[in-house]
């Protein structure tokens, strides 16, 4: 059985994360808890990723996720606007288990692409 796909820390380099898409090491990167150089300011992103950040989905979720925002944010329009007119019906439990689906890091943006990042 191989991992799962994502950043994985280099135990030679523990400053360097190397993206793992299940088969092979594809990218590197320094650690995200550090300081990122400049020189990787463009660096593309792995295929399947979003680039939207998993923090800001989860805290439009919490503060406005009655309104949807938060599916606004990720591209997710027609989920935005049912929850904009089914969210005050439900007593907020719709609201509720889909911003737990964002923490948990299993909402994916417009083009279908997994919100993973914490950025």
């Amino acid at each position: 059985m191989s991992a799962a796909p994502g950043w994985y820390l280099d135990p030679s380099n523990p400053t360097t994360e190397h993206w793992w898409d299940g088969n092979a090491y594809t990218h590197s990167r320094p650690r995200q808890d550090s300081p990122m150089p400049a020189a990787y300011v463009g660096m593309p992103r792995p295929a399947g990723v979003s680039p939207k950040s998993r923090t800001v989905a989860s805290i439009l979720g919490f503060f406005l996720g009655g309104l949807g925002v938060h599916r606004f944010y990720l591209g997710n329009i027609g989920l935005g606007v049912a929850l904009i007119f089914v969210g005050p019906f439900t007593g907020y439990i719709w609201n509720l288990i889909d911003w737990i689906i964002v923490l948990a890091g299993s909402a994916h943006d417009g083009e279908g692409h997994a919100v993973t990042r914490w950025e």
